[in-house]
């Protein structure tokens, strides 16, 4: 089981079980607790340095969420994020982000247009370098900048969320060069249709390149499924 530091209260805004919760939440996500892995009230307090009450009440809520179950005779334990999960999240996706990008080739601006070039041409130099952890820094900034473009709060909560959850997901689909390079493909010629102000174009390219990115994440989860 991953050692931590006490929980950061800069960090992890809020009530401490909830930061305990998004503390947990986050180790979940990225891989740091893996499927099958028990969590246990005594453990989580001792390393985070807190007691058992507000635990308690973030696994009640990481329960909720779908992200641990509590078995007979065995406890809590982390279930993740399923090929299903992912396949309902991209699903979504797909609806969802062909409006941000329409709206975004709508309402962006000079700046975030200046933003979002400057974004893919270094996605573009860490493709060709491999650099794959850099390479997810700036596809996540690619969609956060069309996010914000959109100018719609309620649609920026949504798929932040969304992109929060299939983080390790997105990771190992960036580790397959193939799909580094048709996804900077797909993401140049988005930028050109935002560009040309082709909202409808800029809207149907941005739905097809999430269901490829749906087709490969589903495809590599498939041949190394978690188990319980």
């Amino acid at each position: 089981m991953s050692v931590h530091e006490p929980i950061n209260s800069e960090v992890y805004e809020g009530p401490l079980g909830t930061k305990i919760f998004n503390h947990v939440r986050e180790d979940i996500l990225n891989g740091r607790y893996q499927p099958g892995e028990n969590l246990t009230e005594a453990s989580l307090c001792e390393e985070l340095g807190v007691s058992r009450t507000p635990v308690r009440e973030a696994l009640r809520q990481l329960e909720l969420e779908g992200l641990v179950k509590a078995l007979p005779y065995r406890g809590v334990v982390v279930t993740g994020i399923s090929a299903q999960d992912i396949e309902d999240i991209y699903t979504i996706r797909m609806m969802i982000e062909g409006l941000a990008a329409r709206w975004a080739t709508e309402k962006i601006t000079s700046a975030e247009l200046e933003e979002l070039k400057e974004t893919v041409d270094l996605a573009e130099f860490y493709t060709h370098k491999k650099d794959t952890s850099r390479l997810m820094d700036y596809d996540s900034k690619f969609h956060d900048i069309i996010f914000k473009a959109s100018k719609s709060k309620p649609l920026m909560h949504t798929l932040s969320t969304f992109h929060h959850y299939v983080q390790k997901a997105r990771s190992m689909s960036f580790q397959s060069p193939m799909r580094a390079e048709k996804a900077l493909e797909e993401h140049r010629a988005i930028l050109d249709a935002i560009i040309a102000h082709d909202a409808h174009k800029a809207e149907k390219l941005t739905t097809e390149h999430i269901r490829n990115a749906s087709r490969n994440l589903i495809r590599l989860f498939l041949s190394n499924p978690p188990h319980l």
